[in-house]
């Protein structure tokens, strides 16, 4: 493992020493003093364990195929970003547009997210051991979200083959959201999710998914429309 001090470095500096590290071999690799600069660890495709001490600022971790990036603080919007696969791990709070758009992996947040986390989500799965903020799973196609605090208005809104599963409280469901039963099965894949990243597993959750009524445009649901719009 190599330490790198991230004093005095710009943000590209700072990339390519992540990429001049890879190239010599190097599988774990820890950043201090980030000091929430933004887009750290982006486009990273190798296997490679990065740790950044301290927090990180907006789109940290975007575009990535591959490597762990851990966060020892919180990260602002868009962290994760366009992920297509790997780990990414932030032990305090996520800014706006936590793992939007991702198309695999999996996005730990340990702390609270906040709005439109897993906003157009394509696959993988996002954890929130916190609160979700408001429009939690907007426009998500596939995937999982589970949330183990509570979860703001508008949840899933939009949304379409993705599911969003919540063990606390729901201010208010989105535009044709609705509430299913879990299968044991569900609940059997959500508890060995949750237990590979050290998370208590809840007694229960509550299941989200589409109720599929604006997946194809009918005029006798335009005032339905027109409140998704």
């Amino acid at each position: 493992m190599v330490t790198v001090d991230c004093e005095g470095r710009s943000t590209r500096e700072i990339n390519r020493e992540i990429r001049r590290l890879i190239d010599l071999g190097e599988q774990e690799i820890t950043f201090l003093n980030p000091k929430a600069r933004h887009n750290l660890a982006v486009a990273i495709l190798e296997p490679v364990r990065i740790v950044i001490e301290g927090s990180a600022g907006y789109y940290c971790a975007g575009m990535i195929d591959g490597p762990t990036v851990e966060i020892n603080g919180s990260a602002g919007w868009g962290v994760a970003e366009c992920m297509m696969g790997g780990t990414v791990i932030v032990r305090g709070n996520a800014g706006n547009g936590a793992a939007a758009s991702i198309r695999g992996g999996t996005v730990v947040i340990r702390g609270d997210a906040a709005a439109r986390a897993g906003i157009s989500m394509k696959g993988g799965c996002l954890i929130i051991e916190g609160n979700a903020g408001y429009m939690t799973g907007f426009m998500a196609q596939k995937g999982a979200i589970i949330i183990l605090g509570d979860a703001d208005e508008a949840l899933a809104d939009s949304m379409y083959e993705a599911e969003v599963y919540v063990a606390g409280r729901i201010a208010e469901l989105g535009n044709d959201a609705v509430i299913h039963e879990a299968t044991q099965a569900e609940l059997a894949t959500l508890g060995a999710t949750l237990s590979r990243f050290g998370l208590s597993v809840p007694k229960s959750f509550k299941k989200v998914v589409a109720g599929r009524k604006l997946w194809n445009f009918d005029k006798k649901d335009f005032e339905l429309w027109k409140q998704a719009l």
